[in-house]
């Protein structure tokens, strides 16, 4: 047969990475697929510039819009990152009847309804296994492992920047900002690591992850995005010696009234599986009817990891390159006519328990006034820790969890509670998530 042959948009780490492991398990690629795989051309910005990769057999180009027209490339790979040159790219490349894949999760995630209805239109497939979690192949565990499961909830450690930060702040009690800035030395924040503390990159992921689990079209905008920059080592802290730790997590649920979609720090039981995730790894955990809970843990990002995953999905399009396109697996799990508008609920619509760290005067009374709050709006408390002021202090920090109570009420609780005169300064409020766990026998 003859070779599927490869166009690829961006040789960076991601990129040469790509090259390599199609160079190095050739013979192996060959073996499990029938044919082989060569890349013949790369859009590069400086062709001049040394690559991490074996260029001998590889035609560099700067112009990536002569990959996408190329008549003899049957695959494109775009690595190039961004929405707005790559969105147009991949639209032409659809147009021109080449097959695609992506590591762009927000390329998918606000884009992905459009370019999936080109290319079924065209008959060209679409991989994006790499955009989301790195070399764990999720996507495929959940699109295909998962298929006769109804899935009611997927939650996952999806950026590894953020967990390295918190990790850090736990392990060694450091402040946010020392973290972020050994993060950004060491290669896992970019110079603006707003999509990573702020919980853009793990709400595109998580967009795409809730579509192919409850099959609905992807929706960014409904994603709630909460980041980790105003966590401190004291919340850290309090969470550890309350049998807790905090994750920054990706959370979609499916309940009778619609979906939840939502990005936040979480406190999660130390017990759980999910909160021993330590450093720049993801995990993903889902709830499904059959399977029960099942977690999937791996690096998130790096050279070897997600060009694993960009191989993966040549690989799945070289093996049904010829084949009819309705034999393929569906671009979002489901056909695209099956795909369900469900209710997106707002983040005041979830229920959770609450963390919640407040600084008070020293006087008697006020634990009364805010238990009264509390009580109003049928907020019943787990527990509740109280630390004495220091001697030059007036104000005593108190800790609270609570039971499960909708956040429309835990909201009109803390407003309430932050108006009495008693009160120094905001409430630091957390969630609080125990996962439903399913043993089988």
């Amino acid at each position: 047969m003859n070779p599927v042959r490869i166009g690829i948009i961006g040789l960076g780490t991601v990129g040469a990475a790509t090259v390599e492991l199609l160079n190095t398990n050739a013979n192996q690629i060959s073996a499990r697929i029938g044919r082989s795989v060569v890349v013949t051309h790369a859009s590069v910005r400086d062709p001049s510039k040394p690559r991490d990769c074996d260029l001998s057999q590889i035609e560099l180009v700067s112009d990536p819009a002569t990959l996408v027209s190329h008549p003899d490339i049957d695959i494109i790979v775009e690595l190039m990152g961004g929405t707005d040159l790559a969105l147009k790219l991949c639209q032409q490349a659809i147009a021109n009847g080449k097959h695609l894949v992506t590591a762009n999760k927000a390329l998918i995630a606000e884009h992905g309804n459009q370019l999936f209805a080109a290319a079924h239109q065209q008959g060209v497939a679409i991989g994006y296994e790499a955009g989301v979690a790195g070399g764990i192949p999720i996507i495929k565990a959940i699109r295909e492992g998962l298929a006769s499961n109804n899935i009611t909830s997927v939650a996952g450690i999806i950026n590894g920047t953020g967990n390295f930060i918190l990790s850090e702040m736990r392990d060694k009690g450091r402040a946010f900002d020392d973290v972020l800035a050994e993060a950004q030395q060491l290669g896992y924040a970019e110079a603006d690591p707003t999509f990573d503390v702020e919980g853009i990159d793990a709400a595109h992921k998580l967009a795409i992850l809730a579509s192919i689990a409850f099959g609905i079209p992807l929706n960014f905008k409904a994603v709630y995005t909460e980041g980790i920059t105003k966590l401190t080592a004291e919340d850290v802290n309090n969470a550890e010696k309350l049998g807790y730790r905090i994750k920054h997590l990706g959370i979609a649920q499916r309940s009778e009234q619609g979906i939840t979609l939502r990005v936040h720090p979480t406190l999660i039981p130390q017990s759980q599986l999910i909160a021993n995730v330590h450093g720049v790894m993801n995990a993903v955990r889902v709830e499904s009817d059959a399977v029960g809970e099942s977690l999937y843990y791996g690096p998130g990002a790096g050279g070897g990891p997600t060009g694993s995953a960009v191989v993966a999905d040549i690989l799945d399009i070289a093996r049904t390159i010829d084949a009819d396109a309705q034999q393929r697996v569906p671009y979002l799990a489901f056909q695209p006519d099956q795909l369900n508008d469900l209710p997106l609920l707002e983040i005041g619509a979830i229920e959770s328990a609450y963390y919640l760290r407040l600084q008070a005067n020293d006087q008697p009374g006020v634990m009364a006034q805010i238990t009264k709050i509390l009580g109003d709006l049928a907020i019943s408390i787990e527990a509740i820790e109280q630390t004495e002021p220091a001697p030059d202090d007036r104000h005593a920090t108190i800790i609270m969890l609570t039971h499960r109570v909708t956040e429309q009420s835990m909201t009109k609780a803390i407003k309430q509670i932050e108006a009495l005169p008693t009160i120094n300064g905001a409430i630091t409020m957390i969630r609080v998530e125990h996962f439903n766990t399913r043993q089988s026998s």
